[in-house]
């Protein structure tokens, strides 16, 4: 398969080399962590003077009789070289049991620069502090972004290449694949092994058919208001029995595991957070298709999950926004800078462009507004409003 650099994750790397913390990249499946891994292998070999690496990859049958964390130390420890750069990188390190043990004690030892990668259900934010007792420093992969898409691709014509990459999504592997029914399928399992293989297998889920229909729900409902409440409704209405609990808890698996991200309501006026309600929205928006079919493109919905993956890939924190019961589809915080960001499909449209504007026009602060929209032409203002061609925002 073709590689990019993928820069925003290299050079991410790059700044945290040869700190003492064990470097954890995670990322949903099949985002593109162990070729991460590859290319910062790949710049520590041509720029790192007197170094060894020890990678292993659990993936490979050759390191099948290291998945027992005392014969990983020895393996580790063998291949160990004094006066000389030791990096210890371990691919689906999960796959090794007591992989923690072995870990915490090479953090110990001081002697390794470590890397880890592994599957997101086993090796999750919640569980870095628990399973390693040092410090830890978290890469978060994203699927391909539209840029990456373009500079894979290199289509002559942005519009274009948008148009492709609504339909086909930032999952990498499935670019190897011709017609869009392959790619679709490898999606679907990719979805599928996620859900019914590593969240079914660490939590003892024994009937996958409900979280499975949760996860439908969700994708159908993406940049929707909704709370484990109202899901257990509809679950209960289709004679799917369920309590509210159990589908919070259902949620709060399949965002450990990075299939839906978590977007919380937030009071402009009064400057508070809300509790009640969020919008859920996919690692990449290529899964609702694959698995719900095309049939409803619902354009508006979907171009406000890329929007919003794109702002966390960016290092936002975003938050619905709420006034004088009005919504703000995105308000995103970095550094002490703030946002306010509506997203729409089409603006040409009189009453759909007042709706978008007005919306913003009522916050009464100077942080910056913006509409992103398809409009296919090139950024202008109005009244103050930054008005945003999707394609080109997404190729900033």
């Amino acid at each position: 398969m073709k590689l990019i650099k993928r820069e925003q994750y290299l050079n991410k790397l790059i700044n945290v080399l040869g700190t003492p913390d064990i470097k954890v990249i995670t990322g949903i499946r099949r985002s593109g962590k162990s070729k991460l891994l590859e290319l910062f292998k790949k710049y520590i070999i041509e720029n790192i003077e007197n170094s060894n690496i020890i990678h292993i990859n659990y993936n490979l049958p050759k390191y099948e009789d290291l998945k027992e964390y005392k014969k990983l130390i020895n393996y580790v420890e063998d291949n160990y070289k004094e006066n000389m750069k030791n990096f210890l990188f371990i691919d689906e390190v999960q796959m090794c049991e007591g992989f923690e043990k072995a870990i915490n004690g090479f953090h110990a030892e001081e002697k390794f620069d470590i890397y880890i990668t592994g599957s997101n259900a086993f090796l999750m934010s919640s569980d870095l502090a628990t399973l390693f007792t040092g410090r830890t420093f978290e890469i978060e992969v994203y699927p391909f972004s539209f840029k990456e898409y373009q500079e894979y691709y290199k289509y002559q014509y942005i519009q274009e290449a948008f148009d492709k990459y609504v339909f086909e999504g930032g999952m990498s592997g499935s670019y190897l694949y011709k017609t869009q029914e392959e790619k679709y399928q490898y999606i679907r399992e990719v979805f599928n092994t996620l859900i019914v293989r590593d969240i079914k297998q660490k939590y003892k889920i024994r009937n996958a058919d409900i979280i499975q229909n949760l996860a439908d729900y969700l994708m159908d409902n993406i940049s929707n208001l909704t709370s484990p409440n109202n899901i257990a409704n509809v679950l209960n209405s289709n004679n799917v029995s369920i309590t509210d609990k159990t589908i919070n808890n259902y949620i709060e698996y399949l965002c450990y595991a990075f299939a839906f991200y978590k977007v919380k309501r937030y009071d402009i006026k009064g400057k508070k957070y809300l509790s009640t309600q969020n919008k859920y929205y996919l690692a990449d928006h290529s899964f609702r298709y694959a698995l719900l079919g095309t049939s409803n493109m619902d354009y508006g919905r979907i171009y406000e999950n890329i929007v919003a993956i794109e702002l966390l890939r960016r290092g936002y924190e975003i938050y619905i926004g709420t006034l004088y019961q009005k919504e703000i589809d995105f308000v995103a915080k970095k550094q002490g800078k703030q946002i306010y960001i509506q997203v729409s499909d089409d603006i040409s449209n009189e009453t759909t462009f007042k709706r978008e504007v007005n919306s913003l026009l009522k916050i009464q602060d100077a942080y910056p507004k913006v509409i992103i929209a398809r409009t296919k032409h090139e950024n202008y203002q109005y009244e103050g409003i930054e008005i945003m061609d999707i394609a080109k925002w997404l190729m900033e």
